[in-house]
C-alpha cells in the first residue's frame, strides 16, 4: 500500500516473505537462508542445508531461500551484513542464528536443540500457532522514532494485516498516523478497535495521543492563541487553550512550560485541569521518556516544594 508509506516495490517484498516465511514459520521451524549468485559459501552451504532440511521434514522443519539481490528491502530489515546469514524462524520471529552451523553435524544439533524447545508436536505442528511479528513492530517504532511517519504507518499497516489482534500494531499505526497528520485517518482506526483491546496499555497511550492531536490548529491560529496567552496571563482558559495546541504542533516544551506554571498559579482550577493535561501529555509520550522524566519532575517540585 504505497499510500501508507512503502513504496510498490516494498509491499510486494514484504507480501512474499510473509506468504513464504511468516506464514509457514506460524507452524513449521523455518530455515531461513540469505543467498546469492555470486557467493561461493553460499553455494557450498545449500546442499548440506537441503540435505539437513529433508531429513528433518516430518519433524516440522522447512527451508526457505532468500536471494539478498531479489530481495533487498528483506535483507536490509534483517541488518544482513554478509552471506550466507541463517537463522532459524518461528511463528514470525528469529529464534537462533544458525550461520556458524556450516557442518550437518553441527546444523543438526542446533536444530535438535531448538525442537526440544518449540512448541511442536510429534506431527511437527506448532501446538498452539502464534501470530508473533515483534521484529517488525520494532522495526516501525524505530523508523517512526527516526521521523519517517509515513513509512512507519505502512509497516504499521502490514503487520496489522499480518496480525489483526496484536494491539501494539494497531496503537503504532495510530501514532503513526497522528505523527503524518493523518488524524481522520486515525480516528477511523481507534473508532473500529476491538473492545477486547482497548485496556491495552499501547492502545491506550495511543489514544491520548490521538486526543491531544485534536487541538491541532494552522500556524496562523496558533500564533494567535500564542499571542493571546502572553497578552493575558491571568486567563487559564487562554493558557489552557495555547498548551493544548502547542503540544498538537509538537511543541511540547512550550505546552509543558505553560501547563507546569498554571499549576504554580493556581493548582486547583477547574478541578486540577493544567495537571491532568500535563499527566495525558506524560501518557501520550510514554512514562520513561526523558522528557517525561524531567518535567514530571518539575511538577512534583511545584507541587511537593
Amino acid at each position: 500500500m504505497a499510500s501508507m508509506g512503502l513504496n510498490i516495490e516494498e509491499q510486494k517484498a514484504v507480501e512474499r516473505f510473509k506468504t513464504d516465511v511468516v506464514d509457514p514459520s506460524m507452524t513449521k521451524l523455518v530455515i531461513l537462508d540469505f543467498w546469492a549468485e555470486w557467493c561461493g559459501p553460499c553455494k557450498a552451504l545449500a546442499p548440506m542445508l537441503e540435505k539437513v532440511a529433508a531429513e528433518y521434514a516430518d519433524k516440522g522443519v522447512v527451508l526457505v531461500k532468500v536471494n539478498v539481490d531479489e530481495e533487498k528491502f528483506i535483507a536490509s530489515q534483517f541488518q544482513v551484513q554478509s552471506i550466507p546469514t541463517v537463522y532459524a524462524m518461528f511463528q514470525g520471529q528469529p529464534v537462533a542464528d544458525l550461520t556458524n552451523a556450516r557442518s550437518e553435524s553441527q546444523m543438526k544439533q542446533m536444530l535438535d536443540q531448538l525442537l526440544e524447545k518449540l512448541p511442536l508436536d510429534a506431527a511437527g505442528q506448532a501446538a498452539q500457532p502464534q501470530q508473533d511479528v515483534g521484529q517488525f513492530i520494532d522495526m516501525a517504532e524505530q523508523v517512526l522514532a527516526e521521523g519517517d511517519a509515513e513509512r512507519a504507518a505502512g509497516v504499521f499497516m502490514q503487520v496489522v494485516q499480518m496480525a489483526p489482534d496484536n494491539a501494539p500494531a494497531h496503537a503504532g499505526l495510530i501514532r503513526a498516523l497522528v505523527a503524518g497528520g493523518r488524524t481522520d485517518e486515525a480516528q477511523s482506526i481507534a473508532d473500529a478497535l476491538d473492545p477486547s483491546v482497548k485496556d491495552d496499555a499501547a492502545i491506550q497511550q495511543a489514544l491520548s495521543v490521538l486526543e491531544l492531536a485534536g487541538t491541532q490548529v494552522d500556524e496562523g491560529e496558533l500564533a494567535a492563541l500564542r499571542q493571546a496567552a502572553a497578552d493575558k496571563p491571568d486567563d487559564m482558559d487562554a493558557q489552557l487553550a495555547f498548551a493544548e495546541a502547542a503540544f498538537a504542533a509538537q511543541d511540547r516544551d512550550a505546552a509543558a512550560d505553560t501547563l507546569l506554571a498554571m499549576v504554580e498559579k493556581d493548582r486547583d482550577w477547574n478541578e486540577g485541569a493544567a495537571r491532568t493535561k500535563l499527566l495525558q501529555i506524560f501518557e501520550a509520550v510514554g512514562l520513561e521518556d526523558a522528557w517525561v522524566v524531567a518535567t514530571r519532575r518539575r511538577l512534583s517540585k511545584i507541587l511537593f516544594g
